[in-house]
């Protein structure tokens, strides 16, 4: 009776909330006089509420009529210390209904979640706010410090930690599903089944029916069922975690005041009304927790593993549709019966047969593709060569094999045939497939797969000399040379500077290189990473490091400026 009568009391006042919103509504109530007029004329009731408050004065008299039982009851009578329990039993009911209203009443002003603007929350502060904030956050402190001791409620503790184990789980199972539509909806976008494929029957007509049986019948409905069985219950279990949470956090809060007022009732024997009513916000809100967590949690729990049953059940419905269609799909190809040992034989042969005819092919390309003309540079892309190679040497140009755009900071545009020189096979990251080139001026990023080692090629005028070309690979290179062409020696390139060390160093950290008077050096980079010049990027005898540029020089050489032919 008492747990009947709890929930119903403390239901009053939304049902008479719901009454008075039905009578906004002519037609309904209408319809709710013509059912009272039939059912209960006798009443006279004109409204809902004249049944509903019945209940509640009920239990109210129920002390009233047995107490007034008891006094007309002889003592001596056999049935009394029965009535005298039952009057104590029923006033106990009725505190125990109103205690429980009291909660209720209190939960509900608690756990409504609130979405306020940041203006809004500056205009609710005021002194006595900011006080008791300030109390609350030296409180938190001082536990956290262990200045003062916590009150513990190990049964609360162990409730809340289990309710907060469901509000993680139920979190990360709504951000996965969120993921998993995302990725059936990106694999929806593709539609090959609307390709027109100018094969009549075979194995690409059966698989575009196969694919339009998922896009169009399979998969949409698959989602449907997802989004009724899954995610809205999903959702609607996550927005019935809101008000148990801010009653949590309402709690702790709560739990600060309390505990900062029964210092101060132990100090001076006495609390306000105000401060008194406060602490008893805190027991009822507490007390509230620990009897309706448990019961919270259960409810959650089975709801969760209902979600995720339907899940797995969906999942593998899909299965087994997409698996029969497709199993229906194979029966029709010739190999749909075949044995599995004899399948991968007929794979592996296939396959071997397509790679000999590409082998031909190549082969035949080859052989009847006419060798291309030679493409000497212009006078101004020599030059340009030329300085690269006096700076840089000539094993380090690259030539563009395709145009190239730059689309982040640092990168270069490029034109297919430009030649550059290689400063790093690296980028700032660490990224080997970026390379920082010199184009002849510009420096920057480019991708390291449209790079290929330049080879100079025979010109009409006397600086240059074609190499030789040994391989069809090299031939599909900018510069070609006849396969009757006879076999010439690579060019050797003589740069009109050199950089040599003016004074030596020793290397203090990795980062630097150790030099000697007068060793020659090769500069990469005239700065360092921060683009200061004083110190210079530099290779010596195969090692890279960092020298101060000031110890730097750069020397003329005796050798004429060009190309020139090996002895």
């Amino acid at each position: 009776m008492e747990t009947v009568y709890k929930i119903y009391c403390a239901s009053y006042e939304h049902a008479l909330l719901l009454v008075e919103s039905y009578r906004k509504d002519p037609r309904l109530q209408e319809e709710i006089l013509e059912t009272l007029n039939t059912t209960v004329p006798h009443t006279g009731a004109s409204d809902l509420s004249f049944f509903l408050v019945m209940p509640v004065q009920r239990v109210t008299k129920y002390p009233l009529l047995l107490g007034k039982i008891l006094e007309n009851t002889p003592t001596s009578s056999s049935v009394y210390p029965a009535l005298q329990a039952a009057v104590r039993a029923m006033a106990q009911v009725n505190a125990n209904i109103n205690e429980y209203k009291r909660r209720r009443e209190v939960a509900t002003k608690y756990n409504k979640a609130e979405h306020l603007t940041l203006r809004d929350r500056f205009a609710r502060l005021n002194t006595h706010s900011i006080a008791k904030k300030t109390t609350r956050l030296s409180r938190l402190l001082m536990h956290e410090a262990g200045i003062v001791a916590k009150t513990e409620d190990r049964e609360y503790d162990d409730l809340e930690e289990k309710f907060q184990c469901v509000v993680s789980v139920v979190t990360a199972l709504k951000e996965n599903m969120a993921s998993y539509l995302g990725h059936l909806e990106a694999f929806l976008l593709p539609t090959p089944h609307n390709c027109e494929l100018q094969i009549d029957e075979g194995p690409a007509q059966q698989y575009r029916r196969l694919a339009e049986y998922l896009h169009c019948t399979g998969l949409p409905e698959f989602k449907r069922r997802l989004d009724r069985l899954v995610c809205q219950p999903l959702c609607s279990l996550s927005d019935m975690l809101v008000g148990p949470q801010q009653l949590v956090r309402k709690r702790l809060d709560k739990l600060l005041d309390y505990e900062e007022i029964q210092e101060r009732k132990n100090e001076m024997g006495s609390v306000t009304y105000d401060e008194e009513a406060a602490m008893n916000t805190y027991l009822a809100i507490n007390a509230l927790l620990v009897a309706e967590l448990p019961r919270f949690n259960q409810v959650a729990l089975q709801l969760l593993g209902q979600i995720l049953c339907s899940l797995s059940a969906l999942q593998w419905d899909l299965a087994a549709q997409v698996l029969h269609q497709a199993e229906k799909e194979l029966e029709q190809m010739p190999h749909g019966c075949m044995p599995l040992p004899n399948f991968w034989k007929m794979v592996e042969d296939t396959l071997q047969q397509s790679g000999a005819q590409i082998r031909t092919f190549c082969q035949t390309f080859e052989t009847v593709t006419p060798s291309p003309v030679t493409q000497p540079l212009n006078p101004a892309e020599e030059r340009k060569v030329h300085s690269l190679v006096s700076k840089h040497g000539p094993d380090r140009l690259y030539q563009v094999t395709s145009n190239i755009s730059g689309s982040k900071d640092l990168d270069l545009t490029l034109q297919r045939g430009q030649i550059v020189a290689l400063l790093q096979s690296v980028d700032t990251k660490g990224n080997t497939s970026r390379w920082l080139v010199d184009a002849g001026g510009p420096r920057g990023f480019v991708p390291a797969g449209k790079l290929q080692p330049y080879c100079p090629v025979q010109s009409q005028q006397p600086r240059m000399q074609m190499p030789a070309l040994e391989s069809s690979t090299d031939r599909r290179r900018h510069s070609y040379a006849s396969p009757e062409a006879p076999r010439l020696q690579v060019a050797t390139f003589t740069p009109a500077f050199q950089v040599v060390a003016g004074f030596s160093f020793t290397a203090r950290s990795p980062q630097e290189v150790s030099l000697q008077a007068g060793q020659p050096v090769v500069v990469l980079e005239p700065h360092d990473k921060k683009g200061s010049k004083d110190w210079s990027l530099v290779e010596v005898n195969g090692q890279r490091g960092y020298v101060p540029s000031s110890y730097l020089v750069t020397i003329p050489m005796q050798e004429t400026v060009g190309w020139s032919l090996p002895v």
